[in-house]
């Protein structure tokens, strides 16, 4: 079960409007769920639109009665379903913060992997290589509309979940998400970890690399007492990745414990992240730096930052900790 991040995530839809869109036969599979997510949204002050395509028929009469009367506080929207579904959707509104679409899969990519977080101009290109990033055929035209959308500046984020329990709940208040989300203007931020909830968020993010064998655990009173020596990247205020200052000596100062959310690797955060450390150790006086892994990404990470892999003589004793454990260095000043 995901941990749910209620008062972090909570502040950054509060007083927003978020529009779900779902097509009829997803609302009539997962209607119980859905009505879930959206009173689930509307408990955290966002204000709430239901966008669907139930037929005008008799027979539907007591599925919109229902939405109704579970959904007082929530617009509801209903679109014909003789026009294009994603195109109405994104034309409701001029201007729409949040658009979540529910359907039968996220995205994946040619590997059929789930895409986490896309911007428009990485799909744009998929569009015209062999290897399509978007493996959902049917989904690319609506991924068009999308484009256009966010990139006329006109919608801040689009999330494509997979319908089903506790979907948006698990996408807007967890930090790896449930789905696939497609948006230009991150905001990113580097800063040293201050607050309980930090270490809260820094833990999470250090566990599911703990996972795979090439970190090692960092306990959360650990994290609390030494708080001062982690940094983190959030975006749009919410934390996404961090990472560890661990002193050497007078100059020379190591980088431990980076890992980033699944949710936003491939999206440069990483190399955000690496080269705020750098300016941040440099303006502290450091010039060397040194960090150890066998993390097959870090290492392309890190060949690609100017690093290179030599265990050198004044850093044996640290090497001798972690013997077999690659040592890269670098010098920033």
């Amino acid at each position: 079960m995901p941990k749910l991040y209620l008062k972090e995530y909570g502040r950054a839809i509060a007083g927003k409007q978020v529009f779900i869109a779902c097509r009829e036969g997803i609302l009539r599979d997962h209607f119980q769920e859905i009505i879930a997510d959206i009173k689930f949204l509307v408990r955290h002050g966002a204000h709430t639109t239901l966008l669907h395509n139930l037929p005008n028929r008799f027979a539907n009469r007591q599925w919109i009665i229902r939405l109704e009367q579970r959904l007082a506080t929530t617009d509801i929207v209903r679109i014909s379903p003789e026009i294009d579904f994603y195109e109405a959707v994104l034309d409701h509104r001029r201007s729409m913060y949040k658009v979540i679409f529910l359907e039968r899969h996220y995205l994946i990519d040619s590997q059929g992997n789930k895409i986490n977080a896309v911007t428009t101009g990485r799909a744009r290109q998929s569009f015209e290589e062999s290897g399509d990033l978007i493996a959902n055929v049917n989904f690319k035209g609506a991924m068009e509309a999308i484009c256009r959308k966010i990139e006329a500046g006109e919608c801040d984020r689009v999330h494509i979940l997979q319908a089903g329990k506790n979907a948006v709940k698990h996408e807007l208040f967890t930090v790896e998400g449930s789905g696939s989300l497609i948006a230009n203007n991150f905001e990113e931020h580097f800063r040293q970890v201050n607050t309980d909830e930090d270490v809260a968020i820094v833990h999470r993010i250090l566990n599911m690399y703990k996972r795979s064998g090439f970190l090692k655990p960092r306990s959360k009173a650990y994290l609390s007492k030494n708080r001062h020596a982690f940094y983190v990247t959030a975006i749009d205020g919410i934390v996404v990745g961090c990472v560890e200052k661990k002193i050497i000596d007078e100059k020379t100062v190591e980088m431990g414990a980076l890992a980033i959310s699944t949710r936003f690797r491939n999206q440069r955060v990483g190399v955000y992240t690496v080269k705020c450390f750098f300016a941040e150790m440099k303006a502290q006086g450091y010039t060397r730096l040194i960090s150890l892994t066998n993390n097959p990404r870090l290492e392309a990470l890190y060949q690609h930052l100017g690093f290179v892999q030599e265990s050198r003589p004044e850093y044996k004793p640290r090497q001798a900790l972690s013997p077999d454990v690659k040592m890269y260095f670098r010098q920033i000043g």
